[in-house]
């Protein structure tokens, strides 16, 4: 038995979100499809994360056990085959121990958001980033991102159906940069709680808005209530970037 490290870019728009649901398809159904059927096994593919639907992945981290005997090059040439059309492509495939695990042995994980900030409507980008026709303040919302970097309980940033057993974390990096009409947001943690990014982001475009200020984002992070959160951003715009181990 091999275990294999892939590294997976996908379109997230046709999928229910990476983990294997009963009621839709799933980026993880993809590709164990693919692994059957150039393995004939039935296996797992374990990720760094669980994306949600509509969330994309640039740099997705994954592992797979593989007891057919092939090589790296071969079973990501055949994955990339086999997956098709699944807008899902395996970009780098290696061998790891077996104790390596994509989500377990994960240091760190890192997201980008992307907004367009215009009126005109998207076209080819449309899910691919968030539209936000107003007049967004960059600098605002770059002084609200630095409130929220740190360890913090993130309970008003986290959804209703998050499993996590905890939700202090620590956010090492919350970034605002602005090229032109689009606004990138960085996001970088050992985890995140489930909708902490896009919870983030929505507030940050509220201040951006000038509907809320510094303040009220640091009193939404101290208040620990779901309640208090001013927006959830959609997930059009959220990319998994990288993992780190």
């Amino acid at each position: 038995m091999t275990r294999f490290a892939l590294t997976v870019e996908y379109d997230g728009r046709p999928f229910m979100g990476w983990q294997r649901q009963k009621h839709g398809p799933s980026v993880q159904q993809a590709l164990e499809e693919a692994v059957f059927a150039v393995t004939g096994e039935r296996t797992a593919v374990h990720a760094a994360g669980r994306t949600d639907a509509g969330v994309h992945g640039l740099g997705m981290r994954a592992h797979v056990d593989i007891a057919k005997d092939i090589g790296p090059f071969r079973l990501m040439e055949a994955l990339n085959a086999r997956v098709r059309p699944a807008p899902v492509a395996v970009l780098d495939c290696v061998v790891v121990a077996d104790d390596w695990h994509a989500r377990f042995s994960c240091l760190g994980r890192a997201y980008e958001y992307r907004i367009v900030n215009r009126r005109a409507p998207l076209t080819w980008e449309a899910g691919l980033a968030w539209q936000v026709p107003q007049m967004l303040d960059a600098d605002a919302m770059a002084a609200a991102a630095a409130v929220l970097v740190g360890r913090h309980d993130f309970t008003t940033f986290r959804s209703a159906h998050c499993q996590a057993d905890s939700p202090v974390r620590t956010l090492d990096l919350l970034s605002v940069t602005r090229a032109g009409e689009r606004i990138s947001v960085r996001a970088a943690a050992r985890s995140f709680l489930h909708h902490q990014v896009r919870s983030m982001v929505g507030c940050l475009a509220l201040v951006g808005m000038g509907r809320w200020s510094v303040d009220d984002v640091r009193v939404a992070l101290e208040a620990r209530d779901r309640a208090r959160l001013g927006l959830n951003a959609p997930p059009d715009g959220l990319f998994f970037v990288s993992a780190v181990y």
